[in-house]
């Protein structure tokens, strides 16, 4: 485990030498907390409204090495906002020990009718949030230990 070190080594393996010319996954901004994600395509592909979701190669690999870490694949708010472009999962979850490509499931959320949403090769299209992971050991009780506030209060109940 990297200790309480912020910043890790994470390996990137090159899966599509396109990435090479397109930019290496790389934060955009000195405050950026994502790194963009390329549309590794053969060529553009159109996205209906409503369709089935379709599986994009980000075209690397990683190993983070370390399982106090993870990294959530998140839509780009641009493209979602503006064009409707939304991940078939909501969040993707890249878990530490995984070392296989990086997979993006994509979906256009767009209204029946509205224009597809087309992604050029090469196009940033998601991103990738590095977070860190709490494992707790969980612990069977008949009942809690402690009370809240809240209670069982569940949807509504703060108000």
């Amino acid at each position: 485990m990297a200790g309480d070190d912020p910043m890790r080594d994470v390996e990137i393996k090159v899966l599509d030498d396109r990435l090479r010319d397109w930019g290496l996954p790389r934060y955009q901004s000195g405050h950026a907390a994502a790194i963009d994600l390329h549309a590794c395509l053969d060529a553009p592909l159109a996205l209906p409204p409503g369709a089935p979701p379709a599986l994009l190669s980000a075209g690397f690999a990683l190993l983070m090495g370390d399982p106090s870490m993870a990294a959530l694949v998140l839509p780009r708010s641009g493209l979602g906002h503006k064009r409707g472009l939304v991940l078939g999962n909501l969040v993707g979850l890249i878990d530490p020990d995984y070392t296989g490509p990086i997979l993006v499931s994509a979906w256009n959320r767009g209204a029946p009718g509205t224009e597809p949403v087309v992604l050029s090769p090469g196009e940033r299209f998601a991103q990738l949030l590095f977070v860190p992971i709490l494992r707790p050991r969980l612990r069977v009780v008949e009942a809690f230990s402690a009370v809240t506030a809240r209670g069982a209060g569940g949807f509504g109940s703060t108000g």
